[in-house]
């Protein structure tokens, strides 16, 4: 159950971002002069200045077209928008009898531990979409654990990733970030185009699956979807070769009583 995603990784190596850094190329991709004798350590950026975020906010907000600015408070931290895809591919964990509410609603505040030990599995809508309003000290992994919540899922928010997600030469990539990074931090250097950068929330992969992680609900559903996607192979393979078994059989009898 591969996520289609992984192979991007090689493409990207190159390119990174930090919480305190802005876009840059990595110095490892240049192989060093022939005439240098000493390695240089590389300097590391310093942090930006509160007047230098201040500016860089002024020129984020003039660009917003919607209601979604940045605002810098006074301790130098300031707050703003996300928007979140969540495009996950197995069911979530819901607490049974409970759906989580629609992404189009006011969320509230639930308290997962109030509910019932009983669980059901619910499939997200591949196109769900969460505005989030968070601050500059928000890290990737808060991020998670707030989406969770808000959808009332109560999976291991280890089974789960967020990814940044460019265009670049016409081609869409992925890129996981750390759980320590600051999205807003991102968010505010792309600027508020979505098509420069954007945050889509799925199934962390990192190699071997752990199957002792899921629920039964979870692994009941997963066999599920590879008895119908096994069903669905069989029957295009068949389609196939019923297809060339036609034509060969067209083909033949076109040239039956012909010399060969």
């Amino acid at each position: 159950m591969s996520s289609g995603y992984s192979s991007l990784d090689e493409e990207l190596e190159d390119f990174f971002f930090t919480a305190k850094t802005t876009f840059f190329k990595s110095a490892q991709s240049k192989a060093p002069g022939k005439n240098v004798t000493k390695a240089v350590a590389e300097e590391k950026p310093k942090a930006p200045t509160t007047q230098e975020i201040e500016q860089i906010i002024n020129s984020y907000n003039a660009k917003v077209t919607n209601c979604f600015v940045m605002k810098l408070n006074e301790d130098g931290t300031y707050t703003g928008f996300i928007k979140v895809h969540l495009k996950l591919r197995r069911p979530v964990t819901v607490p049974a009898g409970i759906r989580p509410q629609s992404i189009y609603d006011a969320l509230k505040e639930v308290n997962l531990a109030d509910m019932t030990d009983k669980r059901t599995s619910f499939y997200l809508p591949l196109d769900a979409v969460k505005q989030l309003h968070i601050s500059s000290t928000t890290t990737v992994s808060e991020v998670i654990q707030g989406l969770l919540k808000k959808f009332m899922v109560v999976d291991n928010p280890q089974k789960f990733a967020l990814f940044k997600e460019m265009q670049r030469d016409g081609q869409v990539l992925f890129q996981k970030l750390s759980l320590t990074e600051y999205p807003l931090y991102l968010r505010l250097l792309a600027g508020p185009d979505t098509d420069v950068l954007s945050f889509v929330l799925k199934e962390n992969e990192t190699g071997e699956v752990e199957w002792d992680a899921f629920s039964i609900p979870e692994l009941q559903n997963f066999l599920m979807i590879l008895d119908r996607e096994e069903k669905d192979k069989i029957q295009q393979v068949q389609k196939k070769y019923s297809k060339f078994k036609q034509r060969l059989e067209e083909t033949l009898k076109e040239a039956g009583g012909k010399p060969g």
